[in-house]
């Protein structure tokens, strides 16, 4: 785990205590999250989940603003219980009071694709494509039928993939 994203989470607890003039919980953290998303706050367990790739590439403002918005989710958390919006008043007031950041829910920063691999599949009736996913195409391997909407007949694997 990186140091300097350890310590800004800290460093966040530490503001909020400063603020509220009370002691919060420490959440367990990970760089295990993928994709697009370059944090999450997992409220019940008390987890932070942040995106390594997007930490590499953005460290400046992922440290300073994507840290401070997901600690603000478990803050305003602890402090309101279930029944606030996520990005809600209560999150806001953190986001601007303690840290004295812009509240923005999404961030801007550059997410490369990854390739996904699709199974082609076929109609008995007609030359269509149908493009499954490897999760479609695992439950069809368990035993699911997909049909074709025209004739009604079961969508057969053709043993072709393609990479988009």
């Amino acid at each position: 785990m990186s140091d300097p994203l350890l310590s800004r989470v800290e460093a966040c607890f530490e503001q909020a205590e400063h603020f509220f003039k009370r002691p919060f919980k420490r959440p367990a953290v990970s760089l295990k999250l993928r994709g697009q998303k370059a944090g999450v706050a997992h409220l019940h367990e008390n987890k932070l989940r942040f995106n390594a790739e997007l930490y590499r590439k953005n460290t400046e403002d992922f440290l300073r603003q994507t840290v401070a918005h997901e600690v603000a989710h478990l803050i305003a958390h602890q402090l309101y219980g279930d029944r606030i919006q996520p990005h809600g008043e209560e999150w806001q007031l953190i986001m601007r009071g303690v840290y004295e950041l812009p509240p923005h829910r999404c961030h801007n920063y550059e997410v490369s694709r990854r390739q996904v691999k699709r199974y082609i599949y076929r109609c008995p009736c007609a030359d269509g494509v149908f493009p499954f996913s490897a999760q479609r195409h695992s439950l069809v391997r368990q035993g699911r039928r997909y049909l074709c909407r025209r004739c009604r007949q079961t969508l057969v694997f053709s043993g072709e993939m393609q990479v988009v």
